[in-house]
């Protein structure tokens, strides 16, 4: 969670009039309706994401017969036999002198031998169809595009079977004057550009690019490799690669497209193919759309996710402008001395900078003047620095929807692997994922309806203002948040004060893309605030801020797949709430007391599905008591090693949860279909499972060799637990509300108890 934090005297001033608030109108912000769309009351961004429908390649690109023909004859083409500085040409409609060729009819061109300083340059008035064939060719020119489509309805480039051909120019290029910039690429087209064949091809671009068309830019098919000073393969209005083997080593960009002005162009398409790219920034770039049905995917970008800048999380206490979270604030906070906290009080990290400051609406103030973080313009929303745009190294990114249907993805990234500036949604594929920042990254929605993801490496693995996941094997590993439903447009600053007035909407319908955006200023009734404040943002829940730390818009949903999570911060992180009506859920989560398994500032309303959420107590969540299915959270009274059994099974010896945590735990969440509201349990720590386990789930065999911890009867849905039997939710400091801002102090124990730990776990309905 990437928050940021009050120091010193200023954050006790604030603290202590926040739990004030907090204790007398908390107020609340409930999500009313279903999957994947939100709306909230108070000063509000809505968003409303339809159901998603799979855009492939066929959708966005259409060939011509031109495009596919590789067809050629000596009777029916014109040869062109090049010869160091010179060049022959046998046939009508070019002209070689000065050591170059120029083509100025329609019609089919031969091209072999060696060009060592010159240019092949088509100008056709007509804008006819002009095929050139490499036949065996190598081109170089010193001081400009080795070719240059000046002219031309289109240019199509065969590759003969069997053949090897080279592009090259140099690193200097001579214009005719001072405006004038073009060409810049070792090939280079004003006409749309087409590649086919079953030859191969090598592309140099020492000056800047290695191969660009001002137009469209397809691959068929061919052997493509560039080695590019600045991006390797570049068109304007469209990218489509249909099939071929592709390898780029360019400095800037991998793949790119840049028609910004027309939101039907300026896409990437790809049906299959093979790729190696290694890029100093993106690796594939889109300015609107990118679309991936197949193919096979290497990508490096940055020099890789090790070569990531550091992340430095700002404190366990986000969640905009909250304070004392979860509970009664505590009544024995004392007077601090010359105006810092009690002795006994959570330690708050000191950034060194200048405080940041909150107010009194709950949104998170401007960072300060002294900030010194740089981040990339689709930065996570929720952080709230001073930005500056820094390079982007991403493995796909596009500007509006990312659609992968499909393919095989092995990525290295310095930046976000999959990211999107609106929506993301993965269809199918196998993805091994190793990124130094978000493994998958959406402003707005990001959804998974398949496919086989592993995210190896990330400082956050899922990304989005709202997730969906709905089917698909999902393994995260994550420094910071394994799931984090935070930023887009909808973050929400609750009003702290009761008003009435009117409100003014204005929508805006992307047509791009399957989101539309409403954004409402309005206000807010604090009436009868305290008690929804119960039922909403405390429902289940110890920590989380209080406040401005009223749920956001972001939601997470889980109707199905299998999602496995191992995080270093919170495992699942929702700036709203959360939802779960089918699939299994395994969160290994944090080892500190500063984050937590389960991490969600409205509801989390299970109806459906397996969940498991082992990690630290401090800020520990359950479901909500709104959920249809139960829940068990225990909480033991000491930590527990990584990979020591939890076992919970009914009074007849049914099973009902065999699990080796992956990390050291101390609270144990468990909602299953099993359990019944008013059922009897035994919970067992260590011993041993005959069964085979599945990220440390066991689904078969026997247990045995454990130690009683406790047996009790449920009691409600949601039925906290600890050695001593049922207990209630922590009434302790709560925790922060995720990102967004200025949370709470987190998760201790309750203060008017010792040191025990035997009932610090959870909220309860009776702070108001």
């Amino acid at each position: 969670m990437k928050k940021n934090m009050i120091t010193g005297s200023k954050l006790w001033s604030i603290a202590m009039i926040t739990s004030l608030l907090a204790a007398c109108s908390s107020p609340a912000t409930t999500s009313t309706t279903a999957n994947a769309a939100t709306s909230t009351t108070g000063t509000t961004k809505t968003v409303s994401v339809s159901e998603q429908t799979s855009v492939k390649y066929a959708d966005l690109v259409s060939l011509d017969a031109d495009d596919t023909n590789i067809s050629w004859s000596e009777a029916d083409s014109t040869a062109i036999k090049l010869n160091g500085t010179t060049a022959t040409v046998t046939g009508s409609g070019a002209k070689a002198a000065n050591g170059s060729v120029t083509i100025s009819e329609a019609g089919t061109y031969v091209l072999s031998g060696e060009l060592t300083d010159g240019q092949i340059v088509v100008n056709v008035a007509d804008k006819g169809t002009v095929h050139l064939v490499l036949n065996g060719a190598t081109i170089h020119d010193n001081d400009s595009a080795a070719i240059y489509i000046q002219k031309a309805g289109k240019a199509v480039i065969t590759l003969e079977k069997g053949t090897k051909n080279t592009v090259s120019d140099g690193k200097t290029y001579v214009y005719a004057d001072a405006t004038t910039d073009e060409p810049d690429a070792a090939i280079f087209s004003k006409a749309d550009l087409t590649f086919n064949g079953a030859g191969q091809l090598t592309v140099t671009g020492n000056y800047n690019e290695g191969i660009t068309s001002k137009d469209d830019l397809k691959i068929i098919s061919g052997s493509i490799s560039v080695k590019a000073a600045d991006d390797g393969i570049k068109g304007k209005d469209m990218v489509a690669i249909q099939a071929g083997t592709i390898t780029i080593e360019a400095e800037g960009d991998g793949i790119k497209s840049t028609n910004d002005t027309d939101t039907t162009k300026g896409f990437v398409a790809i049906a299959g193919g093979t790729f190696d790219i290694q890029s100093g920034n993106d690796g594939i770039q889109a300015e609107t759309a990118l679309v991936a049905d197949g193919g096979t995917y290497n990508i490096v970008t940055g020099g890789g996710s090790a070569n990531a800048p550091a992340k430095v999380e700002e404190g366990p206490f986000g969640g905009g402008g909250g304070g004392w979270g979860g509970g009664t604030p505590p009544t024995d906070m004392g007077t601090p001395p010359d105006g810092e906290p009690p002795a006994d009080m959570p330690e708050m990290p000191n950034n060194g900078g200048t405080n940041a400051g909150a107010n009194t609406n709950g949104a998170a103030a401007s960072s300060s003047a002294n900030a010194t973080a740089t981040t990339d313009s689709n930065a996570d929303a929720d952080t709230a620095t001073t930005a500056t745009e820094s390079t982007s190294a991403k493995a796909l990114k596009a500007g509006t929807d990312l659609t992968v249907n499909g393919g095989t993805y092995t990525i290295d990234s310095m930046d976000d692997s999959l990211h999107s500036n609106n929506n993301v949604t993965v269809n199918d594929g196998t993805f091994n994922i190793e990124s130094g920042d978000d493994g998958i990254h959406a402003d707005q929605a990001l959804t998974i309806n398949g496919g086989t993801i592993t995210i190896a490496k990330s400082y956050e693995g899922l990304e989005g203002a709202i997730i969906t996941l709905n089917d698909g094997d999902v393994d995260v590993t994550a420094s910071d948040d394994g799931v984090n439903a935070a930023g887009g447009e909808t973050e929400t600053a609750a009003n702290t004060t009761a008003s009435t007035g009117s409100a003014t909407t204005a929508t805006d319908a992307t047509t791009t893309s399957n989101i539309s955006v409403t954004e409402t200023t309005g206000t807010t009734s604090t009436t009868d605030q305290a008690s929804q404040g119960t039922t909403a943002n405390q429902q289940g829940r110890g920590p989380g801020g209080m406040g401005g730390a009223a749920a956001s818009n972001n939601e997470f949903h889980i109707n199905g797949g299998f999602l496995t999570v191992n995080a270093g911060g919170d495992g699942l992180d929702s700036n709203g709430s959360i939802n779960m009506t089918g699939g299994t859920v395994i969160v290994n989560g944090p080892t500190d007391n500063g984050n937590g398994a389960l991490d969600y500032d409205g509801t989390f309303e299970i109806s459906g599905g397996y969940l498991v959420a082992a990690g630290s107590s401090g800020m520990a969540q359950g479901t909500s008591d709104a959920s249809t299915q139960n829940t068990i959270v225990m909480t033991f009274p000491a930590t527990q090693k990584a990979g020591t059994l939890v076992h919970v099974q009914d009074s007849e010896g049914n099973n009902i949860l065999t699990f080796a945590p992956a990390k050291d735990y101390q609270t144990v969440v468990v909602s299953s279909p099993d359990l019944k509201k008013d059922g009897s349990y035994v919970i067992y720590s260590g011993g041993t499972s005959t069964g085979k386990a599945v990220d440390g789930l066991y689904t078969d065999g026997t247990y045995s060799g454990g130690t009683q911890v406790v047996a009790f009867q449920s009691t409600s849905n949601v039925t906290w637990v600890n050695e001593s039997g049922v207990t209630t939710a922590n009434t302790g400091m709560g925790g922060p509300g995720g990102g967004g801002g200025q949370g709470g102090f987190g998760g201790g124990r309750n203060r008017s108890q010792s040191g025990t730990t035997s009932d610090s776990t959870g909220t309860t309905d009776s702070a108001k």
